[in-house]
């Protein structure tokens, strides 16, 4: 199946799983990043007159905040902004005791807009699109019950080349295509130099195109620790009576 037919079916994939769960829409966050550009223009696509995307700046950059404006006008979005920094900070002060990681704050944020994204879906019967490609699933490189707490997934057998060409098709702005893949997990972060190899490698070593040993125990090793982020909660051997 070429890729346009394939976006072509994720919009009525979207459509019939939201029909099928008697909700009225669709709702998404949107980073400045490719993934949520792609998914967003599938969300207009799907639900023109029903959907949502939304920006919640935890002190995002300047970069990430043009590209997700920049997004909105050049794709004509609907969007509504919701501000978390002082959320964010409250929070942060509660934890003085046990001085939390940067991973663990930075994984805070994800859920704080989880929180967020479900409190406006709940409200307007909308369900909340995930973001995450094949790689980023695949690897666990997601936040568990943060942008991996969601409804549907639509571009999770995407690989990340295959999501670049999907932003092309859909008009989104070259500049998010072209940008460094990043989390905005902390200043100066990207998703690559964080996971030690680049997309393009791990695309070719998910299809077969790169057997480089390295590589291989690298996108292994993260599979395996992530598995209980792709399954719902661990639960023991039945109970016999």
């Amino acid at each position: 199946m070429k890729l346009e037919k394939y976006l072509d079916y994720l919009v009525e994939f979207i459509q019939e799983s939201v029909n099928n769960a008697n909700a009225k829409g669709v709702i998404v966050g949107i980073s400045g990043g490719i993934d949520s550009a792609v998914v967003a223009n599938l969300a207009k696509k799907a639900f023109p007159e029903n959907y949502m995307t939304v920006w919640m700046p935890i002190n995002s950059s300047k970069e990430d905040f043009d590209c997700a404006m920049e997004l909105v006008e050049t794709n004509q979005l609907n969007t509504m902004t919701i501000d978390l920094v002082d959320t964010f900070e409250t929070i942060k002060k509660q934890f003085n005791q046990i001085e939390p990681s940067n991973l663990a704050l930075a994984n805070t944020k994800a859920r704080l807009r989880m929180t967020s994204l479900y409190t406006i879906a709940q409200t307007m019967g909308y369900l909340v699109l995930g973001t995450d490609n094949l790689d980023e699933w695949h690897i666990g490189y997601f936040t568990k019950f943060g942008d991996g707490g969601v409804d549907l997934v639509p571009i999770i057998h995407l690989l990340k080349g295959e999501v670049r060409q999907a932003a092309k098709l859909m008009g989104v702005p070259v500049s998010i295509i072209n940008r460094a893949p990043t989390a905005g997990l902390w200043e100066d972060q990207t998703d690559e130099k964080e996971i030690g190899f680049s997309y393009e490698r791990i695309d070719n070593y998910l299809i077969g195109k790169d057997n480089d040993p390295k590589l291989k125990e690298r996108i292994d090793q993260l599979h395996k620790i992530s598995e209980h982020k792709r399954n719902i909660a661990t639960a023991p051997k039945p109970f016999k009576r």
